[in-house]
C-alpha cells in the first residue's frame, strides 16, 4: 500500500499539510502586482461590472483606479453634486471567494475610510478639497494625487456643457493586513473562484439635477492584485496560514428619531473575530444628505456592549471620540465625512480585538441629541472581522 501524504483544507482548498511553512515562506516568496483590468468601459450608471481575478499566488489586496469625467449641461437648470460624491460612485465593491460570498461588501467611501485606519502613513492633513463650496484641508480623506473634478456637496456646478475630469483610486482590502497576510486568499489554483463586483451608484445617489440639467458620467476601471508569489522548497509548495477569511461587511439601519440607538451587530457568532466597528449617520433630503459630524451638538453618548450590559468603552460626547480618532489615525474622519470608529486592532490587535465567541450579544450605541432635527436618516455601520474558513485534514 502506498502512503498518502497528510493534506489540509484552507478556505476551502486543500494543500499538503507539510506546506504550512510561514518562516520558509516569508523568507523566500515575492510581492507582486499585475493588473486584471485595464481600461476597461463601466457598465454605466446603476449597472454592475464584474471581473474575474487571475488565478496567480496569495492575494493579498485589489487596487481600483476609476478615470473619467463628467460632462454637465444645465439646459436652464441646475446641478450640484451630492455627499456621496466621489467614492461612493462605487455604491458597492464586492468579493467573493472560494464559497465565501461577499468577503467585501461596503461602498468606496467605506473602503476609504478603512486605508486611513490601517495604513499608518496615510494622511489627509493639508490636502485641498472643496465640501459645501468651501476648501477643507483635513477631513476629506482624500489624497493629493486623487482628482475629484466636482467637489462634494458643490452647489452652481458650471454647464455649458463642461467636462470634469476625475481621478482616484479605491483599495480593497483582500488581507487584514499585507505584512503576516492574515485572510489573503490562496488564488494559485483551479478550484479557486475569485470575483470582484463594482455596483455603480445610480445618478441620483450623487447629483441633485433640475430643470433640463444632465450630468453624465464615463468611467474606466484599471484594477491591479497585489499578490504574493508561492516558493518551492525541495519540489513542495510552501505557504503562510490561511486559515482565516478578513470580512469587511456594511450594513444599513433607519434611526427612529432622536434619543439611543442601540444597534445588534448582525451575523456575529463563535469563530469570528471583531477587529473594527465603524460608522456614518446620513441626514437631510434627498440630494442634499450629507455625513452627520462627530460633535456633541449631534451627538451625545457613543458606545459598545456586549451580554447583559456589559460595556467596555463609552464616550460621553461625540467630539471626545473624535479627537481620540485623529490621534490614532492621522485623519479628521468624523469631520465633514461624519466617521465614528471603535478600533480594536490599531495599538494591539492581539490585546484589543472582540472574540464574538466570548463576548455575546455584541451591539453598539450612539445617542442623537434632542435638538437635532432628522430628516431621511440613516446609519451605516461596517463590521471588520477575521473569521475561520474550511479547516481540517
Amino acid at each position: 500500500m502506498v502512503a498518502t501524504a497528510p493534506t489540509q483544507v484552507m478556505q476551502g482548498i486543500v494543500v499538503p499539510a507539510s506546506s504550512v511553512n510561514p518562516p520558509e515562506f516569508f523568507k523566500r516568496t515575492r510581492r507582486l502586482t499585475f493588473p486584471f483590468a485595464t481600461g476597461k468601459a463601466f457598465a454605466g450608471l446603476g449597472n454592475t461590472d464584474t471581473i474575474s481575478l487571475l488565478q496567480t499566488g496569495i492575494i493579498a489586496g485589489i487596487v481600483i483606479r476609476l478615470t473619467g469625467s463628467i460632462v454637465v449641461t444645465l439646459g436652464g437648470g441646475t446641478c450640484a453634486t451630492t455627499g456621496r460624491w466621489p467614492y461612493d460612485l462605487a455604491k458597492r465593491v464586492r468579493l467573493s471567494a472560494n464559497g465565501q460570498s461577499n468577503l467585501i461588501n461596503c461602498s468606496g467611501w467605506k473602503l476609504r475610510a478603512r486605508d486611513m485606519m490601517a495604513l499608518e502613513n496615510m494622511t489627509d492633513h493639508g490636502v485641498a478639497q472643496s465640501i459645501s463650496n468651501a476648501t477643507v484641508n483635513t477631513g476629506s480623506l482624500a489624497l493629493a494625487s486623487d482628482t475629484w473634478g466636482v467637489g462634494q456637496l458643490q452647489t452652481g456646478i458650471a454647464g455649458a456643457p463642461t467636462t470634469f475630469p476625475f481621478d482616484f483610486q479605491l483599495y480593497v482590502p483582500v488581507a487584514f493586513d499585507r505584512k503576516n497576510l492574515t485572510g489573503a486568499i490562496f488564488a494559485q489554483t483551479a478550484s479557486t473562484d475569485l470575483a470582484l463586483a463594482i455596483d455603480w451608484a445610480n445618478s441620483t445617489d450623487l447629483f441633485a439635477l433640475t430643470g433640463a440639467a444632465t450630468a453624465v458620467v464615463s468611467c474606466n476601471i484599471t484594477a491591479e492584485a497585489i499578490a504574493f508569489s508561492i516558493p518551492e522548497v525541495n519540489g513542495q509548495i510552501v505557504v503562510p496560514d490561511l486559515s482565516v477569511f478578513h470580512g469587511l461587511i456594511e450594513n444599513r439601519v433607519v434611526p427612529g428619531g432622536t434619543g439611543d440607538l442601540e444597534t445588534k451587530l448582525v451575523g456575529q457568532g463563535v469563530g469570528r473575530q471583531l477587529m473594527r466597528l465603524y460608522w456614518q449617520t446620513w441626514n437631510g433630503a434627498i440630494g442634499v444628505a450629507a455625513p452627520l459630524a462627530l460633535t456633541d451638538t449631534n451627538y451625545g453618548q457613543c458606545l459598545w456592549r456586549f451580554g447583559g450590559n456589559d460595556t467596555p468603552e463609552q464616550y460621553p460626547g461625540a467630539r471626545s471620540l473624535r479627537q481620540q480618532q485623529e490621534r490614532i489615525f492621522g485623519s479628521d474622519l468624523g469631520g465633514a465625512q461624519g466617521f465614528g470608529v471603535f478600533d480594536f486592532a490599531t495599538e494591539s490587535a492581539f490585546r484589543d480585538s472582540v472574540d464574538e465567541g466570548a463576548a455575546t450579544e455584541l451591539r453598539f450605541l450612539v445617542n442623537y441629541n434632542s435638538g437635532l432635527t432628522l430628516t431621511n436618516p440613516s446609519l451605516e455601520y461596517v463590521q471588520e472581522t477575521l473569521f475561520s474558513g474550511a479547516t481540517g485534514a
